[in-house]
């Protein structure tokens, strides 16, 4: 997707959500990650209308998300994979997860993942390059996106002048 295609501020926030943002479609990411590949398993597990599913893992099939696989020729069915760009999205959804149980939920999290170290997994951002865990209160934004600055855009010459 091209940047200048989004409306609004240059983001690869608004890029990823436009691709995977609506909520069937993570939701059959997570139905594949966690091993349910066949349609009928994702729509029971998502709760999703069927033909709202349908389109979702055609355009996270479009999108390199999902693969399909062919595993009946009479009548033809298919399951799904997730791509090298499908896997990439377990982070996003452990931190989705991590965030719902905090302040979503007002019951004991329906979902554990052990880690193999033998703990329940309690995730945290880290610096690849330090090592440090990163308390969002320091970063600093540096938006290198031509003509916009933190604050918005930036204004545009006047060609009269």
């Amino acid at each position: 997707m091209r940047l200048e295609d989004l409306p609004g501020r240059p983001c690869s926030v608004a890029a990823a959500l436009n691709l995977i943002g609506e909520k069937w479609s993570l939701l059959a990411v997570r139905e594949i990650a966690f091993g349910n590949k066949r349609f009928d398993a994702i729509a029971r597990n998502t709760g999703a209308p069927r033909d709202r599913l349908a389109a979702r893992l055609r355009a996270l099939e479009a999108a390199g998300v999902i693969t399909r696989r062919r595993y009946s020729e009479h009548p033809p069915r298919y399951e799904y994979e997730l791509t090298e760009a499908g896997r990439e999205l377990r982070g996003v959804l452990t931190a989705l997860r991590a965030w719902g149980d905090k302040w979503a939920i007002d019951a004991p999290p329906p979902t554990a993942f052990e880690h193999g170290c033998g703990h329940d997994l309690d995730p945290v951002m880290t610096c690849r390059h330090c090592g440090e865990e990163i308390d969002p209160d320091d970063l600093r934004v540096r938006v290198t996106a031509t003509g916009w600055t933190r604050q918005g855009p930036l204004p545009r010459a006047d060609p009269a002048r």
